[in-house]
């Protein structure tokens, strides 16, 4: 082998474990974005639940003028 061949080699062997690499990120890239997704419909449900909550529990109490009016 000559120094070309070597160095044809390493950048043989560079260039695949970029790839892996690559593919490795990809891979959990895609499965933190399936979390981003799962935790997002918890927050819009426990949003609606507290929501609905809220109106539950808020007073009726009329906007009125108070007496020193």
């Amino acid at each position: 082998m000559t120094i070309s061949d070597d160095r044809m080699t390493a950048l043989e062997i560079r260039a695949a474990e970029q790839e892996h690499t690559i593919e490795e990120l990809s891979s959990q890239i895609a499965e933190q974005w399936n979390v981003i997704e799962r935790l997002q419909r918890k927050v819009d449900v426990l949003t609606q639940r507290f929501l609905a909550l809220e109106e539950q529990s808020a007073p009726d109490t009329p906007v009125t003028r108070p007496p020193h009016w």
